[in-house]
């Protein structure tokens, strides 16, 4: 009697690996809007969604695919905006961050299309238990806003 092979081979895992950090990264985001208040701004038909996260959340591999460059002193900056339909649209996106002590630095968005889904990234570099003021102004046909939140960043091991 011979054993049975498993159906998933070495080759197969290691082409999901990167779903599989793409999914955690969601589950862990979703996790956090429960445990906070939803990180969404509605302007004119549009919604704004929003997060911060430390860039050593991400896995090395995923980094770098998207050009991220990963670091305990920098945070990413996640934006997406959805129509009524709940569709990903594209927008134009500028934006700063500052410290408490007033430097400022720009932020420079990149575009990400994966499928239908279309989001912005961009990096803010940061101090330890460091507040930052970010705005950004995000612009679609026929509607705009600025989004303002203050967020405290931590250095992450």
């Amino acid at each position: 009697m011979s054993k049975a092979k498993p159906m998933t081979s070495k080759r197969n895992f290691n082409a999901l690996q990167p779903l599989l950090a793409l999914s955690v990264a969601v589950l862990l985001w979703l996790g956090a809007n429960t445990a906070h208040a939803q990180q969404m701004q509605r302007f004119g038909d549009y919604e704004l969604h929003y997060i911060v996260i430390s860039t050593t959340m991400l896995q090395p591999e995923i980094a770098a695919r998207y050009g991220i460059r990963r670091g305990k002193d920098r945070a990413l900056c996640n934006i997406s905006v959805i129509d009524s339909d709940g569709a990903g649209v594209r927008a134009d996106l500028t934006g700063s961050s500052q410290n408490l002590l007033g430097q400022r630095q720009g932020l420079s968005f990149s575009e990400v299309v994966d499928g239908e889904a279309i989001y912005y990234l961009a990096t803010i570099r940061h101090a330890d238990e460091e507040i930052h003021r970010i705005n950004i102004d995000a612009s679609v046909v026929g509607a705009s806003t600025t989004l303002k939140l203050q967020q405290k960043l931590y250095w992450a091991p």
